[in-house]
């Protein structure tokens, strides 16, 4: 924390403001019950929350620029070349309508339609461990187009509207600009049915293993046809068993069965559908869209699918360890700061974790040094 604290130090013109933000994050890390105002303040030794609060609202500092700290954190600690950048969102549920870019809306966390915040964040997966990078609130056009709530909540006057594949493109840009180079990008059917996010993908030569809804089309003989069509044609040969990732119980095992499209590119790069189906359920079916080395072999496409399953993790560790939805502040600023701060809560103990699975174990007895 010592080490944070120092690399934060520039974006602070006082060091009050400073020292508070990293007994915050210290504070996220502890045995706390609710990493609420009242409980964190506690954490911190101060009799009220009103410390925390001016650090989440009103201090002189850059949720942005500490964000870029934790992009260059993330990097010297976690870095890998095999590593899977990942695309995801995730809900937070509320009670009122006060909050920024809050009103009902489909969340994926729960599964339906609820009066939540969707924040969209970009995750990095590599063999030291897996941390989030960066986040976007969404705010929908209501919020943006509203002029009262926007002012309410300090939605800043240059934020216009932003679909959640634009806001995952701004997101992809910082990382590639802090030096973040995955081997691939993997999202969900968000972001694999907006043409122009793969698109940008291409364009920056970023290989990528993105799911589509069941409706998508492809070019197949001068047609275009849906994916569930071309994969019911899948010959039986075509399916092969491969680990999804590991799982509570051990390995998640899956079929795969991969066709390519389409001829390969100037950068030796080809389209290809990808289909997973349960082991047990062979009827439940998941499809995929990728672009990468044309050689690359159909069980490293199903791993970079099933990479999907760290930025899961992410969110669960950030906020049963780390406080990312316990937040009690409305406003645009105040979200960015308690998440980022969150986040950096999240790398700090991903990095613990991985010097931990490294170090040698005590030496026996008689042992040379």
């Amino acid at each position: 924390m010592e080490a944070v604290g120092r690399r934060l130090k520039r974006r602070f013109s006082r060091i009050e403001p400073r020292r508070k933000a990293v007994a915050y994050i210290r504070g996220l890390l502890s045995d706390a019950e609710w990493k609420n105002g009242w409980q964190l303040a506690a954490k911190i030794g101060d009799a009220t929350p009103h410390g925390v609060q001016h650090l989440l609202g009103r201090a002189d500092w850059s949720a942005d620029l500490a964000r870029d700290d934790l992009l260059a954190y993330v990097r010297e600690h976690l870095d890998d070349p095999q590593g899977v950048l990942i695309i995801d969102e995730t809900g937070f549920l509320k009670k009122g309508t006060k909050s920024a870019g809050v009103q009902r809306q489909y969340s994926g966390t729960a599964g339906r339609i609820e009066n939540c915040q969707i924040g969209v964040f970009l995750a990095f997966s590599g063999r030291r461990g897996h941390a989030l990078l960066d986040r976007e609130l969404y705010p929908p056009k209501e919020w943006i187009n509203d002029a009262a709530p926007r002012e309410a909540s300090g939605i800043p006057p240059d934020v216009a509207f932003a679909t959640k594949p634009r806001l995952a493109e701004r997101m992809l840009k910082r990382a590639w600009r802090a030096g973040f180079r995955a081997v691939w990008v993997a999202g969900d059917a968000v972001h694999g049915n907006d043409v122009h996010f793969r698109r940008t993908l291409e364009s920056n030569g970023q290989p990528y293993v993105l799911a589509v809804r069941r409706d998508q089309r492809l070019w197949v003989d001068s047609r275009q046809i849906r994916v569930d069509r071309i994969a019911e044609g899948f010959a039986a040969k075509a399916w092969r068993k491969a680990s999804v990732g590991a799982g509570s119980k051990g390995p998640r095992w899956c079929e795969w069965a991969a066709r390519p499209f389409g001829s390969v590119d100037e950068r030796c790069r080809r389209l290809r559908l990808l289909v997973r189906r349960s082991w047990e359920r062979r009827d439940e079916r998941a499809y995929y869209l990728c672009r990468g080395p044309a050689e690359t072999p159909g069980r490293d496409l199903a791993r970079v699918a099933g990479a999907r399953w760290a930025v899961e993790e992410c969110f669960e560790r950030a906020k049963g360890d780390c406080g990312l939805d316990e937040y009690e502040v409305r406003s645009w600023t105040g979200w960015h700061r308690h998440v980022t701060l969150s986040m950096f809560a999240l790398a700090v103990l991903t990095v613990i974790r991985a010097r931990a699975a490294v170090a040698p174990g005590p030496r026996k007895k008689g042992e040379p040094d």
